[in-house]
């Protein structure tokens, strides 16, 4: 009887162990005698060193044995022959595990994909001493290059250990010279907002900041300022409100911002509007019927499925990652001042409409 089958002529457990076995690796040797050359050889065709004296038809051999044979090259041994690797760093202290922000790793990676290097990722949840530990590995690992993310837009200060590698700040800036960066462009993002309500007709427009100091707060209502002057209408301070940019923060604006007799309110974050889409309901309002609601961020959780859906404008974190990318590259250039500003898109949905004439 086979020793791989049992009396009942059923294959024992001995052959699936043996089958499920791990392959062995190919070896440089192996492709050395595959194309009838030495190894050192087959390193230098592996390795791309175009001005060792090997002929065509041995380096189509080789190749031929490579490809034949399935060899993968040592990524590790081939990053110390060149002095770099294929790799990108991305350290981030937690945009990994929030529901929008993770698009910049996914913006990222398909970029880096793109031109020829995988992502190392780090998700240090602001634990200084654990991103000091993964810049560290990164720069073992000889990484073309480091992004450094934060999941909200803001100042940051450079870690040390970052300046050893080529970095470039997603979705933060430093203040310091040299320091590349790539941030959403607030300013056009806030005035796009406000571009909604007045191409429906608006013009007595509420905003609803945050309480929280940041480049979105002063940005979003700078934007805000700058449309409705382009419009020809007077900013009047008396109608920027503010309230914590959450959803309570929402809900606790609206008694405040019905004393205003505004058409229409443009809303810090989607947060805040759907807070303030509960409290108008209290109040038996109807939106956009009664007043119309624009909120930022573009939070698909919030913002496709509130009801009515509201419209809003997109914090691009895709497009910051695959920006960071290109700016590491050398694909796009840096910006000379200040931090490089990606475009903030609007996404119009049914809480606005037309303002009825009076």
């Amino acid at each position: 009887m086979d020793s791989q089958e049992n009396s009942s002529g059923t294959p024992s457990a001995a052959a699936p162990l043996k089958q499920a076995r791990r392959a062995q690796p190919v070896t440089l040797r192996q492709v050395a005698e595959a194309a009838g050359v030495s190894t050192a050889t087959v390193s230098l065709v592996v390795n791309k060193k175009k001005a060792a004296r090997i002929s065509d038809e041995t380096r189509k051999r080789v190749h031929e044995a490579i490809q034949d044979l399935g060899y993968r090259p040592n990524a590790m041994a081939q990053t110390l022959v060149s002095g770099s690797s294929r790799f990108i760093g991305l350290v981030a202290d937690a945009i990994a595990t929030t529901p929008f922000a993770g698009q910049i790793i996914h913006g990222a990676q398909d970029e880096a994909w793109k031109h020829g290097f995988a992502l190392l990722i780090a998700n240090t949840e602001g634990n200084r001493e654990l991103e000091t530990d993964a810049i560290a590995m990164m720069l073992e690992y000889k990484v073309r290059g480091i992004l450094y993310s934060t999941w909200f837009h803001r100042a940051t200060d450079v870690p040390d250990s970052l300046r050893e590698s080529d970095f470039v700040l997603v979705n933060c800036f430093a203040e310091e010279p040299g320091a590349r960066a790539v941030v959403p462009d607030e300013v056009q993002g806030g005035r796009s907002a406000t571009e909604i309500l007045l191409r429906h007709g608006h013009r007595r427009i509420a905003f609803i900041n945050a309480t929280i100091p940041a480049p979105a707060k002063d940005g979003r209502l700078q934007g805000y300022r700058e449309a409705l002057e382009a419009e020809g209408v007077a900013f009047d301070d008396g109608l920027v409100l503010e309230a914590y940019p959450d959803q309570e923060g929402g809900f606790g604006a609206t008694e405040a911002l019905l004393k205003l007799g505004v058409t229409a309110v443009y809303c810090y974050n989607d947060r805040m509007a759907m807070g303030l889409y509960d409290g108008l309901r209290e109040h038996g309002l109807s939106i956009p019927d009664d007043i119309a609601v624009v909120g930022f961020d573009n939070q698909e959780v919030i913002a496709a499925h509130l009801r009515p859906p509201l419209s809003t404008v997109s914090l691009p974190h895709y497009e910051l990652g695959a920006a960071g990318v290109r700016v590491l590259l050398g694909l796009d250039e840096a910006q000379s001042s200040g931090p490089g500003k990606i475009y903030c898109p609007t996404v119009e949905r049914n809480s606005v409409r037309a303002l009825a004439p009076a």
